[in-house]
Formats: C-alpha cells, sequence, structure tokens
C-alpha cells in the first residue's frame, strides 16, 4: 500500500470515528455510564420512601380492621342484652330475677366476638350498663369496649386505644 491510499483509509476511519461519536451523543449511549451511580441512588431513596409507606399502610388497614371486629361484637352484646331481657328464661341483667345480674353472658358474647380481630384480647375491658337500671322494657343498654391497640410494627401515627360503644332498647 502506497502512501496516499494509507492517507484515505485514516481519513475514512477517522470520519466513522466522528460520525459515531455524534450518534451516541445524540442517543445518549456515552452518557450511561456517568448515570449508573444516580440510578443506584435514586432507587434506595424510593426504597427508604416507600417501604415504611407501606408497614404504616398495612398497620393502619390492621387497626381499622379490628375497629370494625370491635364494634360489631359492641353491637352483639347489646344484641344479646336486648333479646335476654327479664321476659327471657335466660334472663341477663340488674332486674329482680334475673340469673346473670352482671351481664357477664353479655361480656362473653363481646369476647367471643371479638376474638376475629386476631389480637390479644386481655387488653380489653367490656363494661355493660344499663341506665335505666332494669332489664325489662322499654330499659336501655349500653355495652363499652376499651381495647389498648398493640401494633404489629411500631410506626409512629398509629393510635393506641380504641373505644367502641353500641348502645340499644331493650323491647319484644
Amino acid at each position: 500500500m502506497d502512501r496516499q491510499q494509507r492517507n484515505g483509509c485514516q481519513a475514512a476511519k477517522n470520519l466513522l470515528r466522528a460520525v459515531l461519536h455524534r450518534s451516541r451523543r445524540r442517543l445518549g449511549i456515552g452518557r450511561v455510564r456517568s448515570e449508573e451511580g444516580s440510578l443506584v441512588v435514586e432507587t434506595v431513596l424510593s426504597l427508604l420512601i416507600v417501604i415504611p409507606m407501606v408497614f404504616w399502610m398495612f398497620e393502619m388497614c390492621m387497626l381499622t380492621y379490628t375497629y370494625s371486629v370491635l364494634g360489631d361484637a359492641a353491637r352483639q352484646g347489646v344484641r344479646y342484652a336486648i333479646v335476654h331481657g327479664t321476659d327471657s328464661g335466660n334472663c341477663s341483667g340488674p332486674s329482680s330475677g334475673c340469673a346473670d345480674s352482671s351481664a357477664a353472658n353479655v361480656k362473653s358474647v363481646v369476647t367471643a366476638a371479638a376474638a376475629y380481630s386476631f389480637h390479644d384480647l386481655t387488653k380489653m375491658t367490656v363494661q355493660v350498663t344499663y341506665p335505666d337500671l332494669a332489664s325489662n322494657p322499654p330499659s336501655r343498654v349500653n355495652v363499652t369496649i376499651n381495647y389498648t391497640y398493640v401494633p404489629y410494627i411500631k410506626l409512629p401515627g398509629i393510635a393506641n386505644s380504641v373505644q367502641l360503644s353500641a348502645q340499644g332498647r331493650i323491647i319484644y
């Protein structure tokens, strides 16, 4: 090969390099290596925000579920107290002649219904009151549940104390 051919080949190589360099810049190929570190940093920062938020949402769902189950348990206790007034063979309430004057049967119904909350029920207190001091129609009955919620994951912003109540009137 003579000198003129070598210069022509070298010029073609230089031209090809220049074209490839320009097309890489337009496509952003040359920047991939310089952005790899920033992608890792962005991913880590995103996960630091997303993962605690997922756990917080799980905890809020469990708190809402517990609140719902305990509310249903209070309503079931009121229903039991309404059905088992003085006219019932298994009377529950403060009226004379009722075998269950302390409303222990109502409390056991509430505790059995609250067992569906998947939590430790030893932290739950059930209070059954008859504001009219009788369990005959048309007396009222109140069932109040106080519960100290124990979160699965200790995160800020989760309430620890839950209080639910239900009220009914004995009519049958």
